[in-house]
């Protein structure tokens, strides 16, 4: 399926290992790391290839690995996987550049759907305009939606957003429901990413 290698950084050996076997399965050629310093450690780490990396580990988090590759201008695609819904969190991972941000437990179509993200952003890129089918689908929401899309995409949690705009925490979950659902978001990760890519992030 697959000419991409993925590197994968996880300090837990048994979802290292679990997710590897799933990996390999699908035919990725799979390079498993136990820390992040361990993977910064084999750099350069050679041809095409991706990162996935957990958020929570010892010593060096997954969001500052993204923070490192970046600095020392290290062109790999990271997808991030967490076992805590953290929105600012991943706020933090998308406009840190991250593919796709992923919460535990998911299925495999899902990480697999974010390799293929991964494998996209390999290719040539072209430079990201504002996509006019996004745009189309902001322009469906009420006021009041796009308020709680702005309070989400600034990192803020349900109970901020809804005293910022005098309403209950239960109202804004239902609000982000219809966000979603008009916004054609299957999670968090992909709506961060539609905003961004209509100049909103």
């Amino acid at each position: 399926m697959s000419e991409m290698l993925v590197h994968l950084v996880d300090d837990d050996d048994s979802a290292r290992d679990s997710l590897a076997f799933m990996l390999e399965a699908a035919d990725f050629v799979v390079q498993s790391y136990e820390s992040a310093q361990a993977f910064l450690d084999g750099l350069p780490i050679g041809p095409r290839g991706c990162v996935i990396t957990d958020v929570r580990m010892p010593d060096m988090t997954g969001i500052e690995l993204v923070h490192r590759l970046n600095a020392l201008k290290v062109g790999l695609p990271v997808i991030v996987i967490t076992g805590h819904g953290d929105i600012p969190l991943a706020i933090e991972a998308m406009r840190a550049g991250v593919v796709d941000f992923i919460e535990k437990p998911f299925p495999e179509e899902r990480i697999l759907e974010a390799l293929d993200l991964a494998r996209d952003k390999l290719g040539v890129e072209v430079g990201e305009t504002p996509n006019s089918e996004i745009l189309e689908k902001l322009e469906t929401l009420s006021e009041r939606e796009r308020e709680v899309l702005d309070g989400v995409v600034a990192g803020r949690p349900n109970k901020i957003i809804a005293r910022d705009l005098g309403i209950s925490p239960r109202t804004v979950e239902i609000y982000r429901a219809k966000v979603m659902t008009k916004m054609q978001a299957d999670n968090l990760a992909a709506l961060v990413r539609m905003t961004m890519a209509a100049g909103l992030g």
